[in-house]
């Protein structure tokens, strides 16, 4: 007997939440929706206890968890003890990021990325790379000291995965997006001072998304649209958004949706090793970062990624945002999905797709989740 019923749940779809049905699992992929009262005979049947079923919150931008930083621990070990402290709160696909850091270091992080991939590290898709190819002038929490320019000899590295850049357009040489896009590479621009005009050149060149929309780039204004005005402008890229109220005010944020629809935005965490762990401090080139008031800040207050997790972020989403929770899963699973081209193995419940799935109770905290139909209490 392999097909498993989950049972109990109303079941969030891309378009609409399904009630009074089972969604029936077989050797790790979804295959199908049938009424509560038409089970097969033979299946095992998994009781929910109400709440929602929704697809696995798959998340592009994780720098850290369970009190690890990917930049402190470039390995499996590293990478893996990352991806099991999100899964408790719904993350069941993930690229792990790195800060921008050392020839060396990124090395070491691509190596480990493909050997995690290898040996199918639960969770893990690729690597993303956020730097070291960043304007100084909108460094954040990043050390300029290791920034450097765009090295394709390092990015177009074969990859058994997905691998994400964020770079800073306006200092890609002439055509370096291009080879990047052309290789599959998916190019993200980021803490950067390109204009309008330069974003539009990128967009026209590859370049596919936008690494935390608003924070770190060249904000929308009256005369000059500058790179938030191109984002949005723009109706094939996507964007990340950090839903923490913190980062950027959720009127903002309703602009933007208002603005452009949800197609293109993505629930991201930008999460540091608190989120899953147990420490309220860390170190971060050579800087004492701490959390104060459910946010990560150096000495002199700047943010330095987040404390937030995707079940909270998608819980802000519908609580700060005003979205339905069919909206906050498009965000937080369908578009990801989409962004990272893997929407034809995961991100929607969807027959023949993989049985990558979070449960929500009635107080939308994750309970469990399954990666590939195996099940993992929260």
């Amino acid at each position: 007997m392999s097909v498993t019923a989950l049972v109990g749940a109303a079941i969030v779809q891309p378009d609409a939440v399904i009630a009074g049905h089972a969604l029936l699992i077989d050797k790790g992929r979804i295959l199908r929706l049938v009424p509560d009262d038409a089970l097969p005979g033979s299946c095992r049947v998994v009781r929910l206890e109400g709440g929602w079923l929704l697809p696995g919150f798959i998340d592009t931008q994780v720098n850290g968890g369970g009190d690890v930083l990917l930049n402190d621990r470039p390995d499996v070990d590293g990478i893996a003890a990352i991806a099991r402290a999100h899964r408790r709160f719904g993350t069941t696909a993930l690229l792990p990021t790195l800060i921008s850091d050392d020839a060396a270091v990124i090395a070491r992080a691509m190596a480990a990325t493909e050997a995690a991939l290898a040996a199918g590290v639960p969770g893990v898709w690729g690597l993303h790379l956020e730097g070291p190819h960043l304007n100084p002038a909108k460094k954040g929490i990043h050390d300029a000291a290791r920034f450097t320019p765009v090295d394709l000899a390092v990015l177009l590295q074969p990859t058994r995965g997905r691998r994400l850049v964020t770079l800073a357009p306006e200092l890609a040489p002439p055509g370096a997006i291009r080879a990047l896009a052309a290789a599959g590479v998916i190019v993200a621009a980021g803490h950067s001072m390109a204009d309008y005009g330069a974003t539009r050149a990128a967009l026209a060149e590859g370049l596919a998304g936008f690494t935390h929309l608003f924070n770190a780039m060249t904000p929308l204004g009256s005369r000059e649209p500058g790179m938030v005005g191109a984002a949005l402008d723009d109706r094939a890229s996507h964007f990340g958004l950090i839903v923490d109220g913190v980062h950027v005010h959720p009127a903002t944020l309703r602009i933007a949706l208002a603005a452009r629809g949800l197609d293109g935005a993505m629930l991201v965490t930008d999460a540091m090793p608190p989120v899953g762990g147990v420490a309220d401090s860390f170190t971060l080139m050579g800087q004492a970062i701490r959390v104060v008031d459910g946010t990560c800040r150096g000495a002199d207050g700047t943010l330095a990624g987040s404390a937030l997790d995707m079940a909270t972020a998608v819980r802000n989403a519908m609580d700060l945002l005003g979205v339905s929770i069919v909206a906050a899963s498009k965000l937080a699973s369908g578009n990801p999905a989409r962004f990272l081209r893997i929407d034809g193995d995961t991100g929607a419940i969807r027959p023949g797709l993989r049985a990558d799935l979070v449960h929500l109770d009635a107080d939308r905290q994750v309970t469990r989740s399954w990666i590939g139909g195996e099940v993992e209490a929260a």
